[in-house]
C-alpha cells in the first residue's frame, strides 16, 4: 500500500490517497475531486476539469499517466 496526496495528483489539498497501484491512486483523486467540486470547493474545479479533460483524451494525456505511474512506483511503501 502507497500514499499520493491530491497535491502530487495535481490538485490543490494535501488529502491523502492510498492504494496498491497507481491506478487505484488515480481513481481515488477522481472520485475526490468530483466530490469537491459537488460540495462547492472551487479550489478542486481547476484540477477537476484537468482531470476530466484526461478522461476524454486518454491518448494525448499518456504522459501524465506515465509520470503519475512512474512517481508512485518510487514511493516507500506505508
Amino acid at each position: 500500500m502507497k500514499t499520493m496526496t491530491c497535491r502530487q495528483l495535481g490538485g490543490p489539498c494535501d488529502l491523502g490517497h492510498q492504494g496498491e497501484t497507481a491506478d487505484d491512486v488515480i481513481n481515488a483523486q477522481d472520485r475526490h475531486l468530483k466530490e469537491a467540486v459537488k460540495a462547492g470547493d472551487e479550489t478542486h474545479v481547476p484540477a477537476r476539469e484537468d482531470m476530466k479533460g484526461r478522461w476524454k483524451h486518454p491518448v494525448k494525456s499518456m504522459g501524465w499517466y506515465r509520470d503519475m505511474k512512474k512517481a508512485f512506483a518510487e514511493l516507500p511503501e506505508d
